[in-house]
């Protein structure tokens, strides 16, 4: 590790074998505290590589603890985090209202570590239950549409990493990678990203696999569609700009959007949503990023998707979903 991270400091970059082996030795243990910190540190000051991204994802697919979900076909709503924007819980809110219009979602999620509350931190507060075990996890998706992939639960080699994520509080190269190594290995994956550049990357990467993908990138900064502007997005044949006429409905400003500013606030904005209690910014929010998840899977026009995405969550049938998850989880 001396040798990479003076390689490093010197602002040379890394192959994808070297970052795939690095990686390793930091879950193996082998490598120290503050060399972690110097590592992560070098991320934050230059713009990561193409190659380096690729092995540190080929690391933690390598060392994660997969899980058979029996087939079924699903879907991650994931957002690498790290966009500074303290927004409410947009993408987990938009994964029950997604398995509520009929398309299984394994989410994929962590606790807040550059953000206030995080997915993980939401289900917990709502008594979601975390686990490792197969037969629960496809019970979720069999009765609920869903099922919740606690991430420290799936990469236990990022034990060494996870204290050092927590201080530091900022965001890491491990925003980058959190969407792209669900162990569940979903075919579909509608990704946020925090920068252009990012989702380059991404779009790279993922045109080397078998995915069925959308990535996205609000233009004033959000790694989701925020509503408040343009969004970028990436698909696999195909590149547009979204924006809320898309949507049939009118932009919303940034302060209508923004969460709580504790687990409990945002806890309670998240059950205000799925009871119909929400604005009209948040609900519109939501549905947006459902429909995107839906049109993903589905392959139908997002005004259509957001039409669905609205019916569900109004009807109360995302609402549904939550219960049934949680009474699982009992």
């Amino acid at each position: 590790m001396k040798t990479i991270l003076n390689r490093l400091i010197n602002h040379e970059t890394i192959s994808k074998e070297e970052a795939r082996n690095a990686l390793v030795m930091i879950s193996n243990g082998e490598v120290n505290t503050s060399q972690i910190a110097a590592f992560l540190t070098v991320y934050m000051m230059r713009n990561i590589t193409i190659e380096e991204l690729e092995g540190f994802r080929d690391a933690l697919q390598e060392l994660c603890l997969s899980v058979d979900l029996n087939g079924h076909e699903t879907i991650d709503l994931c957002g690498t985090g790290g966009d500074g924007k303290d927004t409410f819980n947009i993408s987990t809110l938009a994964s029950f209202i997604t398995a509520a219009a009929g398309v299984k979602v394994t989410k994929h999620g962590n606790y807040g570590v550059s953000s206030k509350c995080g997915s993980s931190n939401v289900m917990e507060h709502l008594g979601i239950r975390f686990s490792q075990d197969v037969d629960f996890l496809n019970r979720c998706i069999d009765q609920a549409g869903i099922c919740i992939l606690h991430a420290p639960l799936f990469h236990p080699a990022m034990k060494h990493v996870a204290p050092i994520r927590r201080e530091l509080a900022v965001k890491t190269f491990f925003n980058m990678l959190g969407p792209m190594v669900n162990p569940a290995f979903p075919k579909n994956q509608m990704v946020g990203v925090f920068n252009l550049e990012l989702a380059r990357l991404y779009g790279y990467l993922y045109q080397n696999t078998e995915k069925n993908y959308t990535i996205l990138h609000a233009l004033d900064g959000y790694d989701e569609i925020s509503l408040t502007g343009k969004t970028k997005v990436i698909r696999n044949n195909h590149e547009q700009m979204l924006e809320a006429a898309d949507f049939g409905v009118t932009e919303v400003k940034q302060s209508e959007i923004i969460g709580g500013g504790s687990i409990e606030s945002s806890a309670a904005i998240f059950i205000n949503v799925l009871e119909g209690k929400g604005t009209t910014a948040q609900n519109n929010v939501v549905c947006a990023n459902a429909a995107m998840a839906i049109a993903t899977v589905k392959n139908t026009p997002v005004h259509d998707s957001f039409a669905e995405a609205k019916e569900v969550l109004l009807s109360g049938k995302a609402l549904e979903v939550l219960r049934k998850i949680q009474q699982l989880s009992a």
